[in-house]
């Protein structure tokens, strides 16, 4: 009768029901059961709809009992076309003629038969009115329903209690005798009761619902739905309510009441079972039709917990007989790693791989390192005590795929892979298409495990090659020293000859890490000489070394190998040498000397290239380390007695001379391993690292090969002395040379021994340390060869637990050397 506002448009939404009144309650009066307290506060309404309308948000109207007051109603709402039925957007509802109905009784599940509207002409739904009119949603009409007994009953008729079966016989026989007159339908009052006793078979539906406001907590996030356990005990198929139930339920099959008697017992076992499974009270969310007959549980940890869940627990029940549903918005789904497992692998450059890791789902070919990297994920997250372990349940660990399905992969077998594949910790180094780039260090390690992981490879055949190489370390031939070698190996050099050749044969580098003082050149010199006698050294060898060790390479190559054609690039006028390469079986050159010459060095293909005291390319940074890196050759060794002085990116630094790529580069290697190891002792990652090293890298100490070695080994080191110290022993030998002459000259060489000597003691104290000289020339020179090399040694031997007597028969230089 109020029209809006100017502008302002609403709808009116009508729901017409017909209940049953319970009588009057206030807030001093208890709800019926089954409704909320707080709806007792604001009005007192005369029946249970009101009370639901209150809680919902309706208003309720209570219809006049006048059959004409609605036909009235009705008459004036069709008119105006603003009458729709359930959506506001189809037509309106116009008057239909009236349609004929029946009057019936209804049976119900609990045996229980109601008054209803059981039967209308053209299929319409009849609103449950004093006066009964109907709707047709096909024809968009509705009227008036016209029945074979007088209007005024027919409210009375509709208003009628539910009746048992024994009311229902009772009521029958009033209808006879009284209401015959009126026609009405009369209840049955022949069911018969069947007692069964059913065994209890629980139900645990899973399903998601929306949960209510204020439910989310800190840690959950924003998603607004829940993961939920629905169990309800179940008798014959049927799902009863835990709560409103009685203990004997009923219901009609075939005509007939069956009766079914509940087993308590059972049904709390049932739940308890449940409980011990880790399935607890869940918080508020919003309730579906038919959620009312189940007990809501779930689980603390609902990312974590359900796929175990899932993957052990559902079995289990099953086996004991219960029957689990799934709803088609339960979140997790749980698939087992049965399937083939491959491992694609492409070439790069160098020693580089692209790995694409697969495995096989109902005939579908699933990335697993994206699954693989978030397990990793979990497990940095857990902190310093992180681990697989951790996470696994039972020898499983959990992955989650693309679509959010679990997938349960066997812990032993992930664990082999992972351990390998260590930069799977950083999802970032994956490719768009889940694929990884690793080292050759890192997929020979997981191609060497192809046996024990069961996969099936893709290609990489260069790869697989070299894990089969790496697999044969501990099969290492015997080589025989060559026949032109001067020297007999003693056992330990023989291994390590024997090594050489195994790199060399495998087109591997390595690093001869041996103490000080056992025979890294001796070794060496032997190897290349095998490759002579063997005819293989079609091409030069290369030995870059500290300018202080040409000489003594010079020398032991004379001395051990005279057959091998040497060439010293040491000195200015080494230029004129440059031609002599080709005709050169091994070539020396100095670190110092390396980014000088590059040119020349870098456009020959040599055989072999060897950095001796190869800790001189620690610093990746430096120009003769890049240099260093650029040689071309066949193979590559590092010669050194520390390969590790301060940190392991100098190990790094040697490997990417060797074979680049072994170990990744520079900044994945400091965050899988230096880290780790160096700052948190990570005793795990030093394992994997010696183990990808074992292979190419010999190192043996004085301690291990002590049988092997004499009682005593001299080693002299010669030096050269440049620069200013060297111009200095120049002006102090020719004006001795001269003095001595006179000398001589002057009064013979048996009274000329005091001045002989003085000549010979400067000059050895030159050759020690300048500042020892007495003359005003020497105060300006500082540099001492002698000092510098040993400053070289010690910090080596120190660190190896040596123990050192340092002797000189100048006590004026032990004191120039103690500060240093």
């Amino acid at each position: 009768d109020h029209p809006p506002h100017p502008g302002q448009n609403f709808t009116l939404e009508l729901r017409v029901a017909r209940v049953l009144k319970s009588g009057a309650y206030g807030a001093d009066r208890p709800c019926p059961a089954g409704f909320e307290t707080s709806t007792a506060k604001y009005v007192q309404p005369e029946d249970r709809l009101a009370s639901r309308l209150i809680r919902t948000g309706w208003g309720g109207l209570q219809l006049p009992g006048d059959p004409d007051a609605l036909r009235l109603l009705m008459e004036r709402i069709l008119p105006t076309g603003r009458c729709r039925w359930r959506d506001i957007q189809s037509p309106p509802l116009a008057l239909g003629a009236p349609r004929r109905a029946r009057l019936g009784w209804q049976l119900g599940d609990d045996g229980c038969q109601s008054a209803a509207i059981v039967e209308i002409e053209a299929a319409a739904i009849a609103l449950p009115c004093a006066a009964p009119w109907y709707v047709d949603p096909d024809t968009y009409l509705a009227g008036p329903l016209e029945f074979d007994v007088p209007s005024g009953v027919i409210g009375a008729f509709l208003a009628a209690p539910p009746l048992d079966p024994v009311q229902a016989a009772a009521v029958g026989g009033v209808f006879d005798r009284d209401l015959g007159a009126l026609a009405l339908p009369r209840p049955r009052g022949d069911m018969v009761e069947e007692v069964r006793n059913a065994p209890l078979v629980p139900v645990l539906r899973l399903g998601n619902r929306r949960r209510q406001w204020g439910y989310w907590y800190p840690g959950r996030g924003t998603d607004d739905t829940v993961d939920i356990a629905l169990f309800g005990p179940s008798y014959d198929g049927r799902v009863i309510d835990l709560a409103a139930a009685p203990q004997e339920m009923r219901w009609v099959d075939a005509g007939r009441l069956v009766v079914q008697r509940r087993d308590l017992a059972a049904e709390r076992a049932a739940h308890r079972r449940l409980q011990k499974l880790g399935l607890g009270p869940v918080g508020d969310f919003t309730k579906q039709i038919g959620d009312g007959a189940y007990l809501a549980l779930g689980l603390k940890d609902d990312a974590a917990g359900w796929p175990s869940f899932l993957y052990e627990a559902v079995p289990a029940l099953e086996a004991e007989g219960w029957r689990i549903e799934f709803e088609d918005g339960f979140h997790h789904r749980v698939v087992d790693a049965g399937g083939e497992w491959t491992a694609a692998v492409s070439e790069g450059s160098g020693w580089w791989f692209s790995l694409d890791l697969g495995i096989d789902l109902d005939g579908e070919r699933i990335p697993l390192l994206p699954v693989l990297t978030s397990l990793l994920r979990r497990v940095r997250d857990l902190g310093a005590e992180g681990s697989l372990d951790a996470i696994a349940c039972n020898g499983v660990v959990f992955g989650t795929l693309p679509d959010g399905r679990h997938i349960a992969l066997p812990l032993d077998r992930t664990k082999a892979i992972l351990d390998t594949l260590v930069e799977l910790y950083h999802p970032e180094n994956l490719s768009p298409s889940g694929a990884l780039t690793i080292s050759a260090g890192e997929g020979a390690a997981l191609a060497a495990i192809e046996a024990a992981t069961r996969l099936r490879w893709l290609g990489g055949e260069r790869l697989r090659a070299l894990a089969q190489r790496l697999q044969a370390f501990s099969q290492i031939e015997p080589v025989a020293p060559p026949a032109g070698l001067r020297t007999e190996l003693r056992l330990y050099q023989h291994h390590g000859l024997d090594w050489l050749q195994f790199l060399r044969a495998f087109d591997l580098g390595g690093i001869l890490a041996d103490d000080m003082g056992l025979g890294k050149t001796v070794e060496t010199l032997a190897h290349i000489l095998v490759e002579k006698r063997e005819g293989r050294l079609d091409r030069p060898c290369l030995v870059v070394c500290p300018t202080s060790v040409v000489p003594n390479w010079c020398a032991e190559a004379a001395r051990l190998a005279p057959e091998l054609r040497v060439l010293s690039l040491h000195g200015p006028d080494r230029a004129q040498r440059f031609g002599e390469i080709a005709n050169s079986d091994l070539v020396l050159t100095t670190y110092a000397l390396l980014p000088r010459d590059a040119d020349k060095l870098l456009a020959v293909e040599w055989h072999l290239a060897v950095l001796d005291e190869a800790q001189a390319i620690k610093n990746a940074a430096t120009k003769a380390t890049q240099i260093a890196c650029q040689i071309q050759a066949r193979h590559r060794l590092c010669l050194t007695g520390t390969p590790v002085e301060n940190h392991l990116g100098e190990l790094w630094s040697q490997f990417a001379f060797l074979m680049p790529g072994l170990l990744g580069d520079a900044k994945r290697f400091a965050r899988v391993f230096r880290v780790p190891i160096e700052k948190r002792q990570d005793g795990a990652r030093r394992a994997v690292l010696a183990g990808r090293l074992k292979p190419f890298l010999l190192r043996r100490t004085k301690a291990v090969v002590a049988a092997d070695l004499p009682a005593k080994t001299e080693i002299v080191s010669p030096l050269e002395l440049s620069g200013p110290q060297r111009d200095l022993y120049e002006t102090v030998r020719l004006a001795m040379h001269e003095k001595v002459r006179q000398e001589v000259a002057a009064k013979g060489f048996a009274r000329s021994r005091i001045v002989i000597l003085d000549a010979l003691l400067k000059l050895r104290q030159v050759c020690c340390d300048p500042r020892l000289v007495k003359l005003a020339a020497a105060r300006k020179v500082s540099a001492s060869a002698k000092l510098a090399h040993l400053m070289d040694m010690l910090p080596a031997l120190v660190e190896d637990g040596r123990r050192i007597l340092l002797f000189s028969q100048f006590t004026s230089m032990l004191d120039l050397i103690k500060p240093e």
